[in-house]
């Protein structure tokens, strides 16, 4: 299997690129400071950008400035201290990451950053809309904070409609196997598929000696 490459991007022009590839991926695009004041890990396979997202370990949140302040003031949970909470965001993977194991890889190094982080809470957030991105999110046990349009100021860019979340450190450690069975459902899915392009090729091979 092809090598991915870990790094932390710093360098300017590189962020601006990471930004620029959110950007196409999700249509946010996310201010230059808070990438600035955030780590941002991007995959290179062949030296080539596949794959980022970004690791936000002290407040201001992204996804809590979109959080109605009525829901800030009944939830208990906005009665932890923010430094011991964390952000995820702009995560994307590109096509170039062609195979279940290739993606579980990044979701790896993902979670050991998160762990290695070691924050109590981490937060989740993204368009309500994108079932994949929530459906990923539920592996790891979430609790929704807020469900709906995000609470936007002058000048901010989010998606319409937005859910908040958060999860615990250790719920993304003892939630593991789960993210194993996912990788195989993916595989046995990733195998089913070139079966059945390899089916059709050779099917449309055959009947075009015959005509």
């Amino acid at each position: 299997m092809e090598k991915i490459v870990f790094k932390t991007i710093t360098a300017i022009d590189e962020l601006n690129f990471v930004l620029n590839k959110i950007e196409h991926h999700s249509g946010v695009r996310l201010p230059i400071e808070y990438i600035k004041r955030s780590k941002t890990v991007g995959a290179f396979l062949h030296n080539q950008l596949v794959a980022s997202y970004i690791i936000v370990t002290k407040p201001n949140f992204r996804s809590l400035l979109f959080v109605p302040d009525s829901v800030k003031k009944t939830h208990t949970f906005f009665s932890n201290d923010q430094y011991e909470m964390m952000e995820v965001n702009g995560l994307w993977i590109g096509p170039a990451v062609k195979t279940p194991k290739m993606q579980f890889l990044i979701w790896l190094q993902l979670a050991k950053d998160i762990i290695l982080s070691r924050k109590k809470y981490l937060l989740l957030m993204s368009s309500s809309k994108n079932k994949n991105i929530g459906h990923l999110h539920s592996l790891t046990n979430p609790k929704t904070l807020y469900n709906g349009a995000p609470n936007l100021m002058a000048g901010d860019n989010s998606h319409s409609s937005i859910q908040v979340s958060y999860t615990t450190r250790w719920s993304i450690i003892l939630n593991i196997p789960k993210y194993l069975l996912e990788l195989r459902r993916r595989q046995v899915r990733a195998e089913r598929f070139a079966k059945e392009r390899t089916y059709i090729r050779e099917l449309k091979i055959s009947e075009a000696k015959f005509v």
